[in-house]
């Protein structure tokens, strides 16, 4: 049963309409160096506060040492983070050791190869991946929310190494991502742009998405 994870969610309007549509998991997007969806601690906050806690509230994090992190699971009270940035272990360690009952996600942007071993030297330290296709390589890193997809092949061998899961993300919509599923077999699907139109949540793109999904099950 592979389950669905939107993303960038902007408001309580947009929380609401996911949940009533049996969406398993929500993102929100906090400050990043570039990228759609990004709102305030205090606005994810606000919107988190009334969502059931059998939903995983994910917060998308660029920052990479632990006092900023912790800062913004303190203010947010997401129970997962999703770190869109390498780290160094010790940041692992100390969000197991202070926040033990949040999830951690490590994204994994799919370059190249190389993305299959980098995965395997951190999965002990993490809860699952999300593998994405964003370039922190560039001056001004892509951390995520870009609308196109990666080489799902390199995702496919990602999914058939490590033990952890994988939620599969990067320029996913209703036309592609029966294919998608195919090839990775990943845990869940995330998607941001594919399900809205002029950047707010589009019911009509967010059922034909979840109708694609579901045809897999």
């Amino acid at each position: 049963m592979v389950r669905i994870k939107i993303c960038c969610i902007k408001n309580s309007r947009e929380a609401k309409l996911a949940i009533n549509l049996g969406i398993d998991s929500l993102g929100f997007v906090s400050e990043m160096p570039s990228g759609p969806g990004v709102i305030s601690l205090d606005q994810i906050e606000r919107i988190i506060k009334n969502i059931p806690p059998y939903i995983s509230t994910s917060l998308l994090t660029s920052k990479i040492n632990f006092d900023d992190i912790s800062k913004q699971l303190l203010i947010t009270k997401a129970n997962t983070i999703q770190i869109v940035d390498k780290v160094d272990n010790e940041v692992y360690l100390n969000l197991k050791k202070y926040f033990p009952f949040i999830k951690i996600i490590q994204v994994i942007h799919v370059l190249s190869e190389k993305d299959i071993y980098e995965s395997l030297k951190i999965e002990k330290y993490v809860d699952a991946f999300l593998l994405d296709s964003g370039n922190p390589n560039l001056r001004i890193k892509k951390l995520g929310g870009t609308g196109r997809t990666h080489d799902w092949n390199i995702s496919r061998e990602i999914r058939n190494k490590v033990k952890k899961p994988i939620i599969l993300a990067g320029g996913l919509n209703s036309d592609n991502v029966r294919e998608a599923i195919k090839i990775v077999n990943p845990y869940a699907v995330d998607v941001c742009s594919g399900v809205r139109t002029n950047g707010i949540l589009d019911k009509n793109k967010l059922l034909n998405f979840i109708k694609a999904v579901y045809e897999n099950n």
